[in-house]
């Protein structure tokens, strides 16, 4: 989960700054997927030609693996800072679910869910690759909820016996719902509904 910009460059920079080039690749990737991405559409979007590309990033599937690595990374800055800010658990859940849909319902942009689930699912079929990523990128987002309820826990905000690690599978199971249905054109606002039922059952038992 991270906030990526949408503006584009009008030419070529002079200089480019990496991590701004592998912003816009992202972006490139996330309209149309990993194999329908050409490397004249990331030259494009990065301002860069292929002998610059080549040099800073290697092909095109290295280029799409470090924005991947990327977006994990950055998602689970996110979901820290939403489930470690002192709040009470439901509301540590929400805002992370808040913070989910902001991303995936861009601003004067068509829906487009989770950059992890809505490419990296498709092009994991036939990639080693790419499935490393994808399973490592949820399993983080799993650890991060389940350290969440096991302070919940620890602190006494859900029962002792509660299993931690079932229900960070939930949340997550949850997060890929909203990423899924807001990519099908799902409202926001039905979603935001559905993030607020998961969370009341999730925390069925929560003081």
């Amino acid at each position: 989960m991270v906030q990526i910009s949408e503006t584009r460059p009008r030419g070529r920079p002079r200089a480019y700054d990496p991590d701004d080039a592998l912003e816009r690749a992202t972006l490139a990737f996330w309209q149309a997927g990993f194999l329908a991405t050409s490397l004249d559409a990331l030259s494009e979007a990065t301002g860069m030609n292929r002998p610059s590309l080549y040099g800073a990033f290697g092909d095109k599937r290295a280029l799409y693996l470090a924005a991947l690595q990327r977006y994990v990374e950055a998602g689970k800055e996110a979901m820290e800072a939403a489930l470690n800010g002192g709040h009470p658990l439901r509301e540590a859940l929400k805002r992370v679910y808040d913070t989910a849909l902001k991303m995936y319902y861009p601003p004067q942009a068509a829906p487009r869910g989770c950059f992890l689930i809505g490419t990296a699912a498709a092009a994991a079929v036939g990639d080693d690759a790419v499935r490393a990523a994808l399973n490592n990128g949820l399993r983080e987002f799993d650890r991060g909820f389940e350290r969440r309820f096991q302070r919940a826990i620890a602190s006494g905000e859900l029962p002792l016996g509660t299993d931690a690690v079932m229900l960070s599978r939930l949340a997550s199971a949850l997060l890929h719902t909203l990423a899924v249905r807001s990519r099908a054109g799902d409202k926001r606002s039905e979603l935001a509904a559905t993030a607020a039922a998961g969370i009341t059952m999730i925390c069925a038992n929560a003081a």
